[in-house]
């Protein structure tokens, strides 16, 4: 059982970002210049930038952003067990950068009581 209609969600969001394209047509197009960008020169492959994009996405808690590279990496050649494996990474990641920022606040308390 789906948690979420993803195909209904991504059409929502896709007619939303239709409005903001309508009154900010510049807004969408740095946008795109921005996505293109990170796939001009083609070197990691359709597969390996989708999968990097859920990664993120999840990282960033983005349900738009899964609705959407969820079926591209689908469709680029990403296999389920491809996508656990950089969602595993992405949690991984996700998880040593607070413990490593954590030692900002050991940092700032050491401040306070010098």
């Amino acid at each position: 059982m789906s948690m979420m209609n993803w195909s209904e969600y991504r059409g929502q969001v896709t007619s939303r970002l239709g409005e903001i394209a309508k009154a900010s047509p510049d807004y969408i197009k740095g946008y795109q210049g921005l996505s293109g960008a990170a796939k001009s020169t083609g070197l990691l492959g359709a597969k390996v930038n989708e999968l990097i994009a859920l990664a993120v996405a999840v990282t960033r808690q983005c349900d738009g952003c899964i609705a959407v590279h969820t079926p591209a990496a689908i469709a680029a050649g990403a296999t389920k067990e491809e996508i656990i494996e950089a969602l595993s990474t992405a949690a991984a990641v996700n998880a040593g950068a607070a413990m490593v920022y954590s030692t900002r606040v050991l940092d700032a308390y050491a401040s306070q009581n010098a």
